[in-house]
């Protein structure tokens, strides 16, 4: 059998249009095909998962499975109960098996290695994602066949990004009328051709093209120079990954709104003009912002609100800050168990305090201080280096340049 990689071909996007005909059809008639939809969504995992990867495909089976017993187990608890300790239970163990993979790849652990899949951080959110909802009440009942199919969703479930189930419900059981499924498919054809001008134009010319000449140039001028290899080299990488890295990941993300769009799901937005953000924190409102929105929402205001109520601290800044180091830290850890991951996550976490120091700092001592387009500027030029510094960290070059 042979296997593809999810928006990695020209066949694997004809298969995907040729396919989803019968569905866009429908719904352009005002019709959803449930059934056909879920022999699709079930044919294109296997395509995704069978084959010489068929071990992904187990793992992803005992997977769902695991999830789906935790979300029905926890929903018939709730109804009669409301404990702290069983609540935080279901969510360790609904993270269990993203750790055990991050602790794999981190620690060389070949025996946790075949619990990984493709896209198991993007199913990990949506399964904590309800389990909190159910706690706080928001959600009040889930049928197994919708969790699957939110869970499953086939466009993002590789790539994101990360939606939220009353969202996606919504649009799953209110069918667009015929015009706004129109614009609907206007605008997912217009995120394909997006996709495909970010990852395999500008994302190859980056990264492909480019990348590994100036990784290897700056190799040499480390050797020759015999130093930590800060040159003008570095800052080259450091600019062209950058580039590589909001392209690359961009086009997926289209790809995959594009797609939901043809099946009648607004699949939120994953970018909105990052580098040019003001500061780090409008950075995080528009980079990755399905996962940034949900470490705000689920990690961020949580333990806010836990420091809070526990009045483990008085101080609201303080507060703050604690909450931004922790929000910060978990998601560094999120990405692996690499130091390089780590720094990263407080990086953008110390930035961020100090932002608000300096907003804070501004607002009480620099009240007549301009704003124009000259001060703006400024505050993009000094957000975009510190961002793409950040990705410089991230993108773990460093260890091979210092460490090799």
């Amino acid at each position: 059998m042979i296997n593809l990689q999810p928006y990695a071909s020209p066949t694997y996007f004809i298969l995907l249009i040729i396919t989803l005909l019968p569905a866009m059809i429908a719904l352009y008639y005002g019709r959803r095909l449930q059934i056909y939809e879920a022999v699709w969504t079930f044919g294109f995992l296997v395509l995704t998962f069978g084959g010489n990867k068929w071990h992904q495909g187990l793992a992803l089976i005992f997977y769902v499975i695991f999830q789906l017993l935790l979300i029905l187990l926890y929903q018939r608890y709730r109804k009669q109960h409301n404990s702290t300790v069983v609540f935080i239970t279901m969510v360790l163990l609904s993270i269990l098996p993203l750790v055990c993979v991050k602790l794999a790849a981190g620690l060389a652990l070949q025996k946790l290695s075949f619990l990984g899949f493709l896209g198991i951080s993007y199913l990990t959110f949506k399964t904590v994602q309800i389990i909190m909802e159910q706690r706080d009440g928001t959600i009040k009942a889930i049928r197994a066949r919708n969790f699957l199919r939110f869970l499953l969703f086939f466009p993002t479930v590789s790539s994101g990004p990360i939606d939220r189930f009353r969202r996606f419900q919504a649009d799953v059981v209110k069918l667009p009328d015929r015009d706004t499924y129109a614009r609907m498919l206007d605008k997912g054809t217009q995120f394909l051709f997006r996709g495909f001008v970010y990852k395999y134009m500008l994302g190859y010319l980056f990264g492909t093209l480019w990348l590994p000449k100036i990784a290897q140039l700056a190799m040499a001028h480390r050797q020759a120079f015999h130093g930590l290899g800060l040159s003008w080299s570095l800052l080259f990488y450091m600019y062209d990954y950058s580039m590589y890295l909001f392209f690359d990941f961009a086009g997926y993300s289209m790809f995959a709104i594009g797609i939901s769009y043809f099946l009648g799901i607004k699949t939120p937005q994953n970018f909105n003009a990052p580098f040019i953000s003001h500061n780090i924190k409008d950075f995080w409102n528009r980079w990755h912002m399905s996962l940034s929105f949900w470490f705000r929402d689920f990690i961020f205001m949580r333990v806010t609100f836990f420091i809070m109520k526990k009045r483990l601290m008085k101080n609201p800044v303080r507060i703050s800050q604690v909450a931004y180091l922790i929000n910060f830290l978990v998601m560094g850890f999120w990405h692996g168990l690499t130091w390089y991951y780590i720094v990263y996550g407080l990086f953008h976490a110390v930035a961020i305090i100090l932002n608000d120091v300096w907003l804070r700092f501004k607002k009480k001592h620099l009240k007549g201080l301009p704003h124009n387009s000259l001060t703006e500027g400024i505050a993009i030029f000094i957000t975009f280096n510190t961002v793409c510094l950040s990705f410089l960290i991230f993108s773990g070059f460093l260890n091979t340049l210092w460490f090799r």
